[in-house]
């Protein structure tokens, strides 16, 4: 089965919000990039609402599941009481928790599992009886999918942009082969191996082939980067070629 791509939406809100207008719709634009094949959505809410708003995330799945039934709602998000209690209003197809401090402008790591085992089972087996699938997203480390299994966790998410980010070609070479034992380890250890962060149409190919039990990448940044350049349907479509899925 051929890697998916869940797209991104936060950087439309982002636009959206630096202005006190309606555009651009993340709504409407989630259409086009679902039209043009992405397997679903991604948005990582954040408290101050600086991009996806509380009210983006019930209009996306609304949208969802009226007009596109078997596409995938993923949200993003570090588990405070405030997040669980969104996602289990929305019920989303997938939580991917993060372990993010609200001030960040990004995710850059994954979880520390081994010191917040306690916290990572007791959610995981609150939103197991929403079901909801968890992710749960890690570093580029062999060691942490069997801790991830062991928390209770359906996915890992490996953080790929160290493998993003590098361009000497010994800190490629270096980064690509941490990120692949990782998605061995994953599947070694029962898990669907989600990927995400610095992902481009350039270094997609080689991780798709290496990892073929890679299910789904989400992407933001470079999607809406592309988009500007060739419009949101066709950088989609695009990035589908990337990770043959087209």
């Amino acid at each position: 089965m051929p890697c998916k791509l869940s797209v991104n939406v936060n950087a439309i809100a982002y636009l959206r919000n630096r202005r006190d207008l309606p555009w651009p719709s993340v709504v409407e634009l989630s259409r086009i990039a679902l039209d043009a094949g992405a397997v679903g959505i991604t948005v990582h809410p954040r408290p101050d609402e600086r991009h996806i708003r509380r009210a983006d995330v019930g209009d996306i799945s609304a949208m969802l599941r009226a007009e596109y039934p078997g596409r995938e709602f993923n949200i993003e998000g570090y588990s405070d009481e405030r997040f669980l209690a969104l996602v289990e209003e929305v019920r989303p197809d997938q939580v991917t928790l993060v372990p993010d401090d609200p001030a960040q402008g990004t995710s850059d790591h994954g979880w520390d599992i081994a010191t917040h085992q306690d916290q990572l089972s007791r959610v995981i087996a609150r939103l197991h009886q929403g079901s909801m699938r968890v992710s749960l997203f890690i570093d580029p480390d062999p060691a942490v999918p069997a801790l991830a299994k062991a928390v209770g966790a359906d996915r890992v998410e490996i953080y790929t942009g160290p493998y993003g980010g590098a361009f000497a070609a010994a800190d490629v070479v270096r980064e690509f082969g941490l990120v692949v034992a990782t998605g061995q380890a994953a599947g070694q250890a029962g898990l669907g191996l989600n990927a995400g962060h610095d992902l481009t149409r350039a270094n997609l190919p080689g991780l798709v082939k290496a990892l073929p039990n890679l299910q789904e990448v989400s992407i933001g940044h470079a999607v809406i980067a592309d988009a500007l350049m060739l419009g949101l349907g066709e950088a989609v479509r695009q990035f589908r070629a990337a990770i043959g899925d087209l």
